[in-house]
C-alpha cells in the first residue's frame, strides 16, 4: 500500500484561543503566543524565519479572525478550515496536538479551505450582521411590550395585527404619558383601524394599569426605540458603502420594478438601482423571492464574485441545500447536519413567500414536494432553484422569465405522460388517449 505524498513542504498548522495560540511546524516542536497584537507580530516574525508561505488554521469563534488580517497582511496565504473536519480523530483532545495534527492534514493536502470574501466585502457583512442582530434585540423587546400590555389585560395585540406598527406606538406612548381614557387612545389609530376595529380596540383598552407593569412598558418602549435608532445607524453606513463603491458606475435603466420589501426595509434611497449599478446591469430581482434587500444579504455574505464556486453544484452544496441522502451498499439512510451558513438561511427565508405564492410556477414545484415530502424539504428544493438562477443570472448573464403557473402544469403534466409511455413501452403496452 503506498503512502501518503506530502504535497505542501513549506506550511504550519495553528490552533487559535482566546488567551493564546499554539502553532505547530514540521520536525519542530509546538510553540506558543499570547494573544495581544504585538505577540501575534513575533508569531508572524517565527513564521517568516522558518519560509512558511501557508498556515491552516480552525475557526474558532471570532479569535480567529484579527490573526487572519494580520497572516494575510504579511503575505502569507491562510487557509481556514471547518473545525469538524478535523475533530474527529482519538488522542487529541490538546490545543498542542490539534495544531500538529492540522499541520500535517494540511501538508497532505486533506483540509479545504472555507470561503472567505475581501475586506471591502466583510465591511459589508459586518453592517448587515450587525443590523440583523439589532432587529432581533427589537423583537425581544416588541414581546416584553406585549407581556406587559396582557399583564395589565391591555388586549392590544389581540385588536390591532402589530403594536409596534404606528398606531401601536402611538398609543403606547400615550399610556406612557398618562392618557388611559380609551376614547383618546382609539383617536390615535389608523382611519382604517378606526373604521374597521374601533369597538374591538375600545373593549381592548379597558384594562387595569399598574405601576410596576407600566415602568415594564417603558424599559421595553424605550430599548425598542433604542434599537431602532441603532437599525438606522447600520443603514446609514449600508448606504456609505454603497455611495463608495459606486464612484465609477454609470447609471443602467432599470428593466425590472423595484419589489416591495414587507418586513424591515433599510432605509436606502433607489436601493434597487444601486444594486444593479454595483453588478454592472445584472438583476436577480428578477427571480421569485429575492427583493433588493435579499440580494443586499445575499452580497454580503457571498461577495459579488462567484468564481470561488465552479460550478452551480458546488456553489448549492456550500449553501447546504444540496440533497444529503447518503447511500452505502443496500443501506440507505439520512444524515442529519449542522444549519446551514447564513447565504442558505437568507435563501429559505426567502422561499417561504415563493412557497405561498399564488402566481409563480416555482410557488406551484413546492407545493407539490410540500403535499409529499412536507415543508421542510419543500422550503429547501425552492430556496436551491432560488440559488440555482441567482448563479446562472450573476455569472452567465442568463435572464429569468417568470411563465407563471399554468406553463409549470403544462410541463408536469408533459413528463408525466412521457414517463407514462416509456413504462407502458416497457410492458409491452399501449397508452389510448380519451377522446373528448
Amino acid at each position: 500500500m503506498s503512502k501518503l505524498q506530502q504535497i505542501r513542504s513549506q506550511c504550519a498548522g495553528s490552533d487559535v484561543g482566546s488567551a493564546k495560540i499554539f502553532i505547530g511546524l514540521e520536525d519542530q516542536s509546538v510553540k506558543s503566543f499570547s494573544t495581544y497584537t504585538s505577540s501575534l507580530q513575533q508569531a508572524i516574525d517565527y513564521l517568516r524565519q522558518h519560509g512558511i508561505k501557508e498556515l491552516a488554521m480552525e475557526a474558532t469563534g471570532v479569535y480567529w479572525i484579527s490573526f487572519y488580517d494580520l497572516l494575510t497582511e504579511a503575505g502569507i496565504k491562510v487557509y481556514v478550515v471547518n473545525g469538524r473536519h478535523v475533530k474527529h480523530v482519538p488522542g487529541r483532545k490538546s490545543d498542542v496536538s490539534d495544531c500538529m495534527w492540522i499541520q500535517q492534514l494540511h501538508s497532505y493536502g486533506l483540509l479545504g479551505n472555507s470561503f472567505m470574501p475581501d475586506n471591502n466585502i466583510r465591511q459589508l457583512r459586518s453592517y448587515i450582521r450587525l443590523r440583523k442582530d439589532s432587529i432581533q434585540m427589537q423583537v425581544t423587546h416588541i414581546h416584553h411590550m406585549q407581556k406587559a400590555l396582557t399583564q395589565m389585560n391591555i388586549r392590544l395585540t389581540e385588536a390591532i395585527s402589530e403594536i409596534h406598527g404606528v398606531s401601536g406606538l402611538r398609543i403606547i406612548q400615550a399610556i406612557l404619558q398618562g392618557q388611559r381614557d380609551p376614547e383618546k387612545l382609539v383617536s390615535l389609530c389608523d382611519v382604517q383601524i378606526i373604521k374597521k376595529k374601533k369597538q374591538d380596540v375600545l373593549e381592548a383598552l379597558k384594562g387595569f394599569y399598574k405601576p410596576e407593569h407600566l415602568f415594564e412598558l417603558e424599559m421595553a418602549y424605550k430599548a425598542y426605540k433604542f434599537y431602532d435608532q441603532q437599525i438606522m445607524c447600520c443603514d446609514k453606513q449600508i448606504n456609505a458603502w454603497l455611495k463608495n463603491n459606486l464612484p465609477v458606475k454609470q447609471k443602467i435603466e432599470m428593466r425590472n420594478a423595484s419589489k416591495k420589501i414587507r418586513h424591515h426595509a433599510p432605509a436606502i434611497k433607489d436601493l434597487h438601482q444601486k444594486m444593479v449599478q454595483l453588478y454592472d446591469g445584472k438583476d436577480v430581482t428578477c427571480v421569485p423571492g429575492i427583493t433588493q434587500y435579499t440580494w443586499l444579504q445575499l452580497t454580503a455574505e457571498t461577495g459579488m464574485d462567484l468564481s470561488a464556486w465552479p460550478t452551480v453544484k458546488h456553489f448549492t452544496s456550500w449553501l447546504g441545500l444540496s440533497p444529503a441522502k447518503h447511500e452505502s451498499g443496500k443501506m440507505k439512510k439520512y444524515k442529519r447536519y449542522k444549519s446551514c451558513p447564513k447565504a442558505g438561511q437568507i435563501l429559505k427565508e426567502a422561499s417561504i413567500s415563493v412557497l405561498n405564492s399564488k402566481k409563480h410556477g416555482l410557488g406551484a414545484f413546492g407545493r407539490k414536494i410540500r403535499s409529499r415530502r412536507g415543508p421542510n424539504v419543500a422550503i429547501k428544493a425552492v430556496a436551491r432553484k432560488i440559488a440555482v438562477m441567482y448563479y446562472f443570472i450573476l455569472t452567465k448573464g442568463i435572464e429569468y422569465v417568470e411563465q407563471g403557473i399554468q406553463a409549470y402544469e403544462k410541463q408536469y403534466l408533459e413528463v408525466q405522460r412521457k414517463l407514462l409511455e416509456k413504462r407502458a413501452k416497457q410492458l409491452n403496452l399501449q397508452l389510448i388517449p380519451i377522446e373528448g
